[in-house]
């Protein structure tokens, strides 16, 4: 009697078990991919017919697209607020490289939100808000990172990039070899919750694609051209859209790959970009491109799926921006937000599931190298108080603040308090905050020539410091130092990745920090030719061309916690010159 009672209470309980299973849907992924100078002219679903992206427009058919999304005129600020949904100034984003792209560390990330619900997390591309631990990836809610924490690289194929700190060897054309990545992740959980960030890094410069996207275009006519075609660089503009046709290759590659594991039904899956076009391309008639604060320079494509919960082919025409997603993502997921800051952006998941009644008109506000703009579903008043009513006016031609004085005089107003809101930005590259080191937790820390600091004859090789490295070392007067702040005191094992040619061989040089010190000697040759322009379908911008440099291991030095300079420079030179420096690696020893 009493095994037939404990069997029916048994069955009793599983049965009780489905039925919880059968109303509690399991959490869903999510799976974001945002591109790097890609404008909202560049997709064929915007009325583009340069080109063909029927994966990214597929996201549309099965999902919503937004019509007015607003991101920021240039990359790591609209990074920093997909990730916090707060504005960018609000933690510490004023500028794109040497320490200014870094997110503070008082911020909580939407990974951060979905890593404590217990998903997995993953990113994998270009990041763009800090190297150094906890400014890392891996210190910002991701379990797991592939790629680069620049701004800008030199050469796309086979690059030099890091997996969780540690360098490795890109295999193949850098796109491709990130979705790769991602793919396999996605695969490696999908028996568990994942979230799962692709920050591709094309199609910013330098303008590089696979013969089998650029053939298509090498000699194609273009024929929707800039909003001034003799702006246009036509090919600037071809290697462009091959670009943008091979990331939507790679996100056709993810999208069959959720199919192919049975996960799509259960996934979201964001497409957006991260400013507009780098160059005057075709984009529907707006004014302004990157680094600029008028329509063309901020409004973004932004695509939506999740199959049984977003309506099919649904057209968004409220005005949302990156601010909005993470509170957006939280609601659709069920996730509990970590942020202990107030949010800048709003859920859009009542616009999603048409729950949305009196749905209040707002502002989105932009602000880049000291111009501000702001916009409402009807207006953007513009960085000189110019009023333009984007319904009638959408290309931005007509000022009608004279017209609507009541109109730009509040937004006006609201721009002005705006910017009293915010912190103060640091003038130029003049960030105080200093690089981190030494955390046990995430023991090696990159510190490249981006964030050095040059002194003497020492030159960087190339203006824009995100890809540069440091060349013409050539007197014992000579340094290159960067600003850190040590967390651990211990030995740390110093490696430098350098050149040298043959004749230049044997120089000295010295690591100093807080008067411990740090001797070593240029003994191997590591003389390779530069490249990069091989690749190359257009001239490039201000990216340094780049060289295969390799590991020089000066020893073990011991830093004492606290902040100081860490200062590199030669005591003995034979030759010409010492060597030219790309980065330094410092590991905490055990």
């Amino acid at each position: 009697m009493k095994i037939r009672r404990y069997f029916a209470s048994l069955v009793l309980l599983l049965a009780a078990y489905h039925a919880v299973c059968a109303v509690a849907p399991a959490k869903p992924n999510v799976l974001i991919v945002l591109a790097d100078d890609q404008g909202w002219g560049d997709l064929s679903i915007n009325g583009n017919t340069n080109l063909s992206t029927p994966h990214i427009d597929s996201l549309a058919a099965t999902g919503a697209l937004f019509d007015r999304f607003f991101c920021c005129p240039v990359c790591s600020p609209t990074r920093a607020e997909f990730l916090t949904g707060r504005y960018h100034l609000r933690g510490g984003v004023h500028g794109v490289s040497t320490g200014g792209e870094r997110l503070n560390l008082d911020e909580r990330t939407v990974a951060e939100a979905f890593q404590a619900a217990g998903y997995a997390t993953g990113a994998f591309g270009k990041w763009h808000n800090g190297m150094q631990y906890p400014y890392h990836p891996r210190g910002r809610g991701f379990d797991e990172f592939y790629g680069f924490c620049s701004g800008h690289w030199g050469d796309y194929f086979d690059a030099p990039l890091e997996h969780n700190g540690q360098p490795v060897q890109g295999k193949g054309y850098l796109i491709d070899d990130l979705t790769d990545h991602a793919m396999d992740f996605i695969e490696k959980n999908k028996d568990h919750p994942f979230f799962c960030y692709v920050p591709f890094n094309t199609p910013h410069y330098p303008l590089q694609v696979p013969d089998q996207f650029f053939d298509k275009f090498s000699s194609k006519e273009i024929t929707m051209r800039a909003r001034n075609p003799q702006l246009e660089d036509v090919a600037a503009t071809r290697a462009i859209l091959a670009m943008c046709e091979n990331i939507d290759w790679n996100v056709g590659r993810l999208l069959a790959h959720l199919d192919k594991l049975h996960l799509a039904e259960n996934t979201i899956v964001i497409y957006f970009s991260d400013n507009g076009p780098q160059t005057w391309r075709w984009n529907g008639g707006m004014k302004g491109k990157k680094a600029m604060t008028d329509e063309g320079g901020v409004r973004e494509p932004f695509l939506i799926r999740w199959p049984g919960h977003i309506p099919a082919g649904l057209r968004v025409p409220q005005i949302a921006g990156a601010i909005d997603l993470l509170p957006t993502l939280t609601d659709l997921a069920g996730v509990p937000s970590v942020s202990t800051k107030p949010l800048d952006g709003v859920s859009l998941k009542p616009l999603l599931f048409g729950t949305a009644k009196d749905w209040p008109d707002r502002m989105i506000f932009t602000h880049w190298a000291g111009k501000t703009s702001v916009r409402t579903q009807q207006y953007r008043l513009d960085t000189t108080n110019a009023l333009f009513d984007m319904v009638a006016d959408p290309s931005q031609d007509h000022n009608v603040a004279a017209e609507h004085p009541e109109e730009a005089a509040r937004l006006s107003k609201a721009m002005a308090d705006w910017r009293k809101e915010l912190p103060p930005v640091p003038k130029g590259d003049n960030d105080d905050r200093p690089f981190t080191v030494g955390y046990p937790a995430f023991p090696v820390t990159q510190l490249p020539a981006r964030d050095g600091v040059p002194h003497g004859g020492v030159k960087r090789s190339s203006n824009a410091p995100n890809c540069s490295y440091f060349t013409h070392w050539t007197s014992p007067d000579d340094s290159i130092t960067w600003d850190i702040d040590v967390a651990t005191t211990g030995k740390y094992e110093a490696v430098i990745y350098y050149t040298v040619p043959a004749a230049d061989v044997g120089s000295t040089v010295a690591l100093d920090f807080q008067g411990n010190r740090l001797e070593g000697k240029v003994a191997v040759v590591n003389d390779p030719p530069l490249h990069g322009t091989e690749h190359d379908r257009a001239p490039r911008g201000p990216e340094s061309l780049v060289k295969d440099f390799k590991p020089l291991d000066l020893g073990e030095i011991d830093l004492k916690k606290g902040r100081g300079e860490l200062t590199l420079r030669a005591s003995k030179i034979p030759g010409k010159s010492v060597m030219d420096v790309r980065l330094m690696y410092l590991t905490l020893k055990p």
